[in-house]
């Protein structure tokens, strides 16, 4: 009996072939047993806060709860394009990149028997999409846990649709030059789209990062997204935006829902992109802590990715008898909560979001005291 019969003759109704197959998404943990204000570094969330000025927004938003919001996010749009220099009719916006990232991937560009690439260690929510359309997620190597660009290009054939790269990476935090995500894009043939996922990408200042917009204003098939919650600190209001080709555009505003973002979450938006000093103040925070969390665990004898984004991969060396898994619950019962990344194939590490100095002080006393170092 093929799969359309064997549905129609089931005595329940069946999900479509490979649902039952993907692994469902699992968010960074929040809760540590036994520990009532846990500090959480799991998940990247700005440690600061919000902005003073997007909660006011926020605040003064609560009056108009019995209305619906713009869908075409007005607004918003003239907000985002007017900081980034962007054309207004060539933005998207959706709950969180989430949204926009899966429409792309279940709705727009993918079929039965088409594939995606990705890095082995990249975000796992997009090939959560792909196999949802029975699609293929190809992995290309990423040798010192970093995205090769030769490796990407080796899998593409004519059954590649999309192509993701996220600058910087997840949960890597390394990142592409320009040069090489202009590489890529160069090797690429034009029905294939280069998806630029730039939820860090605020975060990293080395002059030669791109999160790719600039490529993306000349290019009919790219299309980098951001989003609201990470620097902005914004990540409940789950509000993502994107810059595409207009075709891209067009396709998307057929087929996402009406009223996709809420009114607080597009006016909370509008005032963080206008909190220059809120941001000053993030991103100084994570160039001041960065480095000197990088330094402070490589002297305990660890190895610790070099990052571009809000945290940092650490790397238990092999041999030793203290592994990433024991560390992770000896921080929880000392109130850190830290992401173990096994499910992305990195057993052997955690990632570690960037914290207020107390946070990352006590962070480096308590893996100190769990190798049986002392911290300097």
């Amino acid at each position: 009996m093929d799969a359309p019969l064997e549905r129609f003759a089931a005595d329940h109704p069946l999900a479509k072939p490979g649902i039952d197959q993907i692994e469902a998404y699992v968010p960074g943990k929040a809760k540590a047993e036994g520990v009532a204000h846990p500090v959480k570094l799991s998940s990247n969330e700005n440690v600061l806060g919000s902005s003073p000025k997007a909660l006011e927004a926020y605040a003064e938003a609560a009056g108009s709860l019995n209305l619906y919001p713009d869908s075409r996010t007005m607004a918003l749009r003239e907000a985002v394009a007017a900081r980034y220099r962007l054309e207004p009719e060539r933005l998207v916006f959706g709950c969180g990149t989430d949204e926009i990232l899966g429409r792309l991937v279940q709705q727009i560009y993918l079929e039965p028997g088409d594939n995606i690439i990705q890095g082995e260690y990249g975000f796992g929510a997009y090939g959560i999409g792909a196999r949802a359309c029975q699609a293929e997620v190809r992995f290309a190597p990423e040798p010192d846990l970093r995205l090769d660009v030769d490796e990407m290009l080796a899998l593409v054939d004519e059954r590649t649709r999309l192509v993701f790269v996220t600058q910087p990476s997840n949960p890597t935090g390394t990142w592409l030059t320009a040069d090489e995500i202009e590489r890529l894009h160069a090797g690429l043939p034009n029905a294939v789209m280069l998806v630029v996922d730039g939820a860090y990408a605020e975060f990293c200042t080395d002059p030669r990062f791109t999160d790719a917009l600039d490529l993306a204003r000349t290019a009919r098939n790219i299309i980098v997204t951001h989003t609201f919650s990470k620097i902005f600190g914004l990540a409940a209001l789950r509000i993502g935006w994107g810059y595409a080709p207009i075709e891209a555009v067009e396709a998307i505003e057929r087929i996402r829902l009406p009223f996709n973002t809420s009114i607080p979450g597009q006016q909370a938006a509008i005032a963080a992109l206008g909190d220059d000093a809120f941001l000053a103040e993030s991103l100084a925070l994570v160039e001041r802590w960065r480095p000197w969390l990088t330094q402070q665990l490589s002297g305990l004898g660890l190895d610790v990715v070099p990052s571009g984004a809000n945290f940092v991969l650490v790397r238990f060396p092999a041999g030793q008898s203290h592994t990433a898994a024991e560390a992770e619950a000896f921080l929880a019962r000392r109130g850190y909560i830290v992401r173990g990344v096994a499910n992305y194939g990195l057993p052997d590490c955690l990632r570690i979001t960037i914290g207020l100095e107390a946070h990352n002080r006590a962070v480096v006393e308590a893996l100190a005291e769990f190798l049986g170092r002392s911290a300097r």
